[in-house]
């Protein structure tokens, strides 16, 4: 039996089935709901079902009480039907038109930027570029079944080549298999775009929160304003453990030159650096800089301390609308750019 979703108020509606869950059905069909974790774990996909029952499967009680389940509030990535569904969900048109695909593509190019760190650029077939948001990831799907994700590097309208920059992660077999094995011309298989993570259309200034590795889709975000002549006011905070980890440090000054505010923030000094810039968190450094995040909009991409530790006191103690906060939280599941389980080195791409 299938049932169907429509989403309201935009009246667009789609098949799902009864073992798929809300979000499964939406990306299959090409249409972007909020996500991040898939887990059940971070409430990016908390939305209500007006019209209809659901499965709640696996959603955490600590993200969806009992309360909000009686209002008819379900996580996305958890819930699956038992009847035909209606969903109160605003936010179609930025993606709407935008399709999730699975694509082959060659390595191209294989920079190496640092000891741990290169950047892969893939070329897809011959006529064929993905069309995306800045901000949004791709899977590389693998033999076996499972998939690694990482954020896309370059801008929407640079799309001729997809960059993708991947750092040597201890016991991650994919990585390692990147550093080791992987040639160019070598054939890769990838899905997407994928995500929630982009830059919404406002006239509000914009704070841009980058922890290590979330750097990446912020700066498809930037060069993708800066192409677009946005002329709202962005801040980017970008953390680093330590300096010689900085290798888009050019990149920075030279969207510095074009307006956008950048701050630095090295989470230990050592002596000999002689660092003189912040310190810390970048959370805490966004914190001691901004009294009143009331008329602002965030984004960030960190690691799950940070996202959370941020929005919670971004709204507490900053007056931040809680709707304004948007992030790609890569500590859960299987998001971009972080350590990944070990998979037999036959199962590689």
């Amino acid at each position: 039996m299938t049932f169907k979703i429509t989403l309201h108020p935009a009246n667009i509606a789609f098949p799902i089935q009864p073992n798929e869950t809300i979000l499964d059905a939406a990306l299959k069909h090409g249409y972007m709901l909020p996500f991040s974790c898939r887990e059940g774990m971070c409430g990016v996909c908390k939305g209500r079902v007006s019209q209809g029952s659901v499965d709640h499967g696996r959603a955490q009680g600590s993200v969806l009480n009992q309360a909000e389940r009686a209002s008819g509030m379900v996580l996305f990535c958890c819930a699956m039907p038992e009847s035909d569904l209606t969903i109160e969900y605003r936010e179609v048109n930025p993606l709407q038109n935008i399709t999730v695909r699975i694509l082959p593509c060659r390595v191209e190019k294989m920079d190496r930027v640092a000891g741990d760190m290169l950047i892969l650029y893939l070329r897809l077939p011959a006529n064929e570029r993905l069309q995306f948001l800045a901000g949004q990831h791709i899977d590389i799907l693998m033999g076996n079944g499972e998939q690694r994700s990482f954020s896309l590097g370059n801008a929407p309208h640079n799309n001729e080549l997809l960059e993708l920059h991947v750092r040597r992660n201890p016991g991650g077999t994919f990585t390692h298999y990147v550093f080791t094995q992987l040639k160019e011309r070598s054939i890769l298989r990838i899905k997407g775009p994928l995500g929630n993570f982009y830059l919404r259309d406002s006239a509000k200034p914009a704070i841009l929160m980058a922890g290590g590795m979330g750097i990446v889709p912020i700066k498809s975000i930037i060069e993708e304003a800066l192409y677009a002549g946005i002329k709202r006011a962005i801040h980017l905070y970008c953390g680093i453990d330590k300096l010689d980890e900085l290798y888009l440090l050019a990149l920075t000054k030279q969207w510095e030159a074009r307006g956008i505010l950048v701050t630095l923030v090295l989470l230990e000094p050592i002596a000999e650096n002689q660092w003189k810039g912040k310190t810390g968190s970048i959370h805490q450094a966004v914190m001691e800089d901004y009294r009143d995040l009331s008329g602002y909009q965030v984004y960030a991409c960190a690691g799950p301390e940070i996202v959370e530790g941020a929005k919670r006191d971004f709204v507490a103690l900053r007056g931040l609308p809680e709707e304004a906060f948007f992030f790609e939280d890569y500590g859960h599941g299987k998001n971009p750019d972080l350590p990944e389980p070990v998979t037999p080195p036959d199962s590689l791409p």
